[in-house]
């Protein structure tokens, strides 16, 4: 199937083939033509499996199609909300990029930065709006938005939103939009939380299910390196020298960790910068462009930091620190393996984290192999340590993600969680391919194969 077989115009096939796409992944071949007809969607789709070019490439053909006067201020037609910054941005220049020979205009409305260029940019034409919720709701409050003509909505990664305490702020936003509308609502998952949200929201919608819950991709190469906990930046550092990795994107569970490992790993003569809610919008915005370009060889992230990054050829990931929800996991893994490209994401496991593996291998159903590098066998003397508020021997605070309305990250404190993760792709046929060697299979260290079951 092509593109043009699903409706799309000439102009923005021809966008979609200079950005070297050819065939709709199945989320783009499901939720376009849905779109195109007007009706309201709910769809299971995480980052990753092509679901913005699925709702942005289909809006900007029904917009375009019914294109006010370019004279003057024109009303903004679609608004859609993303969680984080990074991925508004992302989300942003992806309408730019499709839309780049339609008369449309766009922009992104996001917290850490000055909100006068924006209220400036707002007094001229603005078709699409992409925002965070903190941030637009700053808006209204300043009289600065006008969502009254609002045709199309799209509430993107939905159960992240409702992680980061988005709901109220949701609500809100709702109420000041036409109750005549397209609404559109992505989610890796559909918990009681999101189904409850939907059934507000949605009229009639059309439901897609792409991805099965909690699979962790086929293309992507999993591993585990045990590893004692003091010796696990040194394990990092010789992995990416010795196998030349780059662009390495690396999981801690606090902010504080994030920083420390990314000056450790400098002073080891590996570039690398942190991100995470802390840092200004310059620094993230800065740190991400380096990190994309391959500029910047490792990038240190907690959880939602990295939650809109998106690089099509990421080639590895690693936690170097397991996290405390299993689904997690799975999350952050799928930064990689992403639109037909492999991936190896790597672990780096001590004694006191092995509950956390075993809810990880339990919740993805496989066994993940282990890969003992010669040089850092653990120390069998050493004793687990539990895990406290996402920490061990040391600050920080549970999975460290802080943030706040100029974060785009939430106004109060996080929703519970709705015991239920963000879920990749399918997982590879008869189980997981064997790592061979502690690099990418290159025949150094021998894989351990674990015997018995784990009672599964």
């Amino acid at each position: 199937m092509t593109f043009s077989a699903l409706g799309l115009s000439e102009e923005i096939v021809r966008a979609v083939t200079e950005r070297g796409y050819t065939e709709p992944t199945p989320i783009q071949a499901q939720a376009i033509p849905v779109v195109l007809a007007g009706g309201d969607l709910m769809a299971g789709a995480q980052t990753g499996t092509g679901k913005t070019a699925g709702f942005t490439l289909p809006i900007l053909q029904r917009l375009a199609a019914s294109a006010k006067s370019l004279s003057g201020k024109a009303p903004i037609r679609a608004l859609v909300l993303i969680p984080t910054r990074e991925l508004a941005a992302q989300v942003e220049e992806s309408v730019r990029e499709y839309g780049k020979y339609l008369k449309l205009n766009s922009m992104t409305m996001i917290g850490g930065v000055n909100i006068n260029p924006q209220i400036q940019r707002l007094k001229t034409r603005v078709d699409i709006l992409v925002a965070t919720p903190g941030r637009l709701l700053d808006h209204v409050q300043q009289r600065t938005v006008d969502l009254s003509h609002v045709e199309i909505l799209v509430l993107d990664e939905a159960d992240r939103m409702l992680d980061m305490g988005f709901i109220r702020d949701i609500k809100k936003i709702l109420a000041l939009l036409p109750k005549q509308r397209q609404n559109l609502l992505f989610s890796a998952t559909f918990s009681d939380e999101i189904k409850a949200l939907a059934d507000g929201l949605l009229n009639k919608p059309a439901m897609i299910e792409v991805a099965r819950r909690n699979a962790t991709a086929e293309l992507i190469e999993q591993r585990i390196y045990p590893v004692d906990r003091q010796r696990k930046r040194e394990l990092l550092t010789h992995l990416i020298k010795e196998h030349n990795w780059h662009q390495v994107l690396v999981f801690t569970r606090t902010k504080h960790g994030a920083n420390k490992l990314a000056e450790q790993l400098d002073k080891d003569g590996v570039p690398a910068l942190a991100i995470h809610g802390n840092k200004s919008q310059a620094a993230r915005t800065r740190a991400l462009a380096e990190f994309k370009s391959g500029k910047l060889q490792v990038l240190c992230a907690t959880d939602i930091a990295a939650r809109g990054i998106d690089i099509s050829e990421l080639p590895h990931v690693v936690n170097f620190e397991l996290p405390n929800v299993p689904e997690d996991y799975v999350h952050r893994i799928g930064r990689t393996g992403r639109a037909g490209s492999e991936g190896e994401a790597s672990s780096l496991v001590c004694i006191d984290e092995k509950k956390l593996l075993h809810d990880i291998e339990r919740l993805i159903k496989r066994d993940i192999p282990v890969v003992q590098v010669p040089g850092f066998e653990p120390d069998p003397s050493i004793k687990a340590e539990p895990i406290l508020n996402g920490q061990n021997r040391g600050g920080g605070q549970n999975r460290g993600q802080g943030g706040g309305r100029g974060q785009g990250q939430g106004r109060g404190q996080p929703a519970p969680r709705a015991g239920a993760g963000r879920a990749p792709s399918a997982p590879r046929a008869g189980g997981s391919k064997p790592a061979s060697g502690h690099g990418a299979g290159r025949g150094a260290a021998p894989v351990l194969h674990r015997s018995g079951g784990r009672g599964r």
